[in-house]
């Protein structure tokens, strides 16, 4: 896109969606409440938007020798954020999460489960344990 002003001419390039970043900005907000909340439940946080070639984790939680692999969602209900993890979504957390725990000295002791972390607007976080 280009405007012309007084014979120059000069390219206006759209800004970010506003949308797309209040979204970005929502979602890193709830990551951290639930973070806040798995640590008041006695976790301890590991990792937090792990990322490999295979997928990302969100939330990557310990407690004694049980490893989370924890997807946070921020949705309306809770059952509309526990709607939201698709199976494709479920493939890249679990080979985040493989990706991250091949790399433990102490894999082989450790247990995993997939979690999910609801968080509802005006409630309480929802913890969904061994989810999918």
């Amino acid at each position: 896109m280009s405007e012309i002003r007084s014979g120059k001419r000069r390219n206006i390039r759209p800004g970010p969606d506003r949308g797309r970043v209040k979204a970005e900005r929502r979602g890193r907000f709830s990551e951290y409440v639930a973070a806040l909340y798995l640590l008041l439940k006695g976790y301890r946080i590991v990792a937090m938007r792990y990322r490999s070639r295979g997928g990302e984790v969100d939330i990557i939680a310990r407690r004694g020798g049980l490893i989370a692999l924890v997807e946070v969602k921020a949705r309306r209900s809770a059952a509309q954020s526990v709607d939201a993890v698709g199976f494709s979504s479920q493939q890249r957390i679990r080979s985040a999460g493989d990706h991250w725990l091949s790399r433990q000295r102490d894999a082989a002791a450790l247990s995993v489960r997939c979690d999910i972390v609801a968080i509802v607007p005006g409630r309480w976080p929802k913890h969904f344990m061994d989810a999918f």
